[in-house]
């Protein structure tokens, strides 16, 4: 009888469900960042039983169901850390993310209920090998990025970076710009670029698709992943790149690195916050090299919380999921961007 396997969104890059593969179980000594592997769902099921599967869309998981993810370290502030070399005796493993990250925790938030345990079951094999997420990777040929960038930058996770990205977005096509958009740091959640999809973005792509299932990694080999992603972006010949920095820049998911190489290409950044002091934490942090141009996220749900972040920053805030800041929005950006001389030259 042939398995049934959830695929989980780390694997979308690959051709796991269309190519036949066995499962063997390895020492750990043969583990690596990125091995595919397979576990068997145990456990108390609780709200945190589901995965992104390879398409985007969330699938409620049972006891007994069959997980292909790839092994990975996550280091969220607010919810956990985790690493696959942490795995005990026991060769159990939790799901770090919904997106197939798979390690064991070491740290996770009282507010969350336990993490999706798993069984593992071994690696994905073929032809006596196994697979990672660099076998899937296509080399391109190199290319420079010298288009404009409309930077996301943000005080933790969930401080509303893809929101506000997918505003963006949305602003430079009722401009009629031609954008694209990228998740260059964070770990792996489809659904994340799927929303710069969905709001107007020609193409989009994130570190998946560059080989890693998070970017907490050694800086050596995130560079390596981030100008792969870079020449991919700069293939797309776009007029605009908006471009997200998942956690902050000053977490261990090599924020710093996209920062301090797109800063000169960054026409419009938005700091995205998770209240007002937040704003000043990373301003004293990073001093004259950070500039936003704009404040979002919960530092800006409120009149009193926009008010606070002027007097505390100086920065100006709006909060993008009000349509009455649309206009404002999209004035910033036309003048950051130089659109209408743009537009004017090409037409």
């Amino acid at each position: 009888m042939t398995r049934h396997y959830f695929f989980t969104s780390v694997t979308r890059c690959s051709d796991l469900w269309t190519e036949a593969f066995d499962t063997r179980m390895l020492d750990r000594e043969h583990w690596a960042t990125g091995d595919f592997v397979v576990g068997r769902v145990v456990g108390e099921r609780n709200r945190l039983y589901e995965c992104e599967t390879k398409t985007g869309r969330m699938a409620e998981l049972v006891r007994g169901d069959l997980l292909v993810g790839a092994l990975g370290k996550r280091s969220a502030t607010l919810e956990g850390v985790g690493n696959w070399r942490a795995v005990g005796d026991d060769l159990e493993l939790d799901s770090l993310t919904s997106a197939g990250l798979f390690g064991r925790a070491t740290s996770i938030s009282p507010m969350l209920p336990d993490l999706m345990r798993l069984e593992y079951l071994g690696h994905v094999i073929r032809q006596d090998t196994k697979l990672n997420m660099m076998d899937f990777v296509r080399p391109v040929e190199p290319r420079t990025l010298d288009i404009p960038v409309v930077l996301l930058i943000g005080t933790s996770m969930s401080s509303g970076k893809t929101t506000a990205g997918g505003v963006v977005v949305r602003a430079l096509k009722y401009l009629d710009v031609d954008v694209v958009a990228a998740k260059l740091t964070g770990a792996a959640r489809y659904r994340d670029i799927l929303k710069f999809r969905d709001a107007g973005a020609r193409r989009v792509l994130d570190f998946v698709d560059a080989g890693l299932p998070s970017t907490v990694c050694s800086e050596e080999r995130y560079r390596t992943a981030f100008e792969l992603m870079l020449s991919k972006i700069a293939a797309w010949d776009a007029q605009v790149l908006v471009a997200e920095a998942g956690a902050s820049p000053l977490e261990p998911y090599n924020g710093a690195t996209v920062v301090d190489y797109l800063r000169n290409l960054a026409r419009f950044t938005v700091l995205c916050a998770s209240d007002p002091y937040a704003v000043l934490g990373v301003q004293n942090a990073y001093g004259s090299g950070l500039r936003a141009d704009l404040v979002s996220g919960p530092a800006a749900n409120t009149v009193a919380a926009i008010r606070l972040v002027g007097q505390l920053s100086g920065h100006r805030a709006l909060n993008l999921l009000d349509r009455r800041s649309y206009p404002e929005l999209v004035d910033m950006l036309t003048e950051a961007l130089v659109l209408q001389e743009a537009q004017q030259a090409t037409g």
